[in-house]
């Protein structure tokens, strides 16, 4: 499985989880849903895997400008 895919012009990470059923792998991606979290969920060959992906709220930079 590769690391990272794209959905809908979006880039989205692999969770890393081989999920055997799609019962299970719904009720994972809704706990990443609540977090803040898209998702995507992708089954091929009879396992289901979880694309996510969150977009930062706010970046602080430290140190002074260059």
């Amino acid at each position: 499985m590769e690391l990272a895919r794209t959905f809908d012009g979006r880039k989205f990470m692999w969770d890393g989880v081989t999920h055997q059923n799609q019962k299970e792998a719904k009720e994972v991606g809704q706990k990443y849903k609540d977090d803040g979290f898209d998702m995507e969920l992708v089954e091929e060959g009879g396992a289901y895997f979880l694309f996510t992906r969150r977009v930062p709220k706010e970046v602080v930079v430290e140190g002074k400008p260059i």
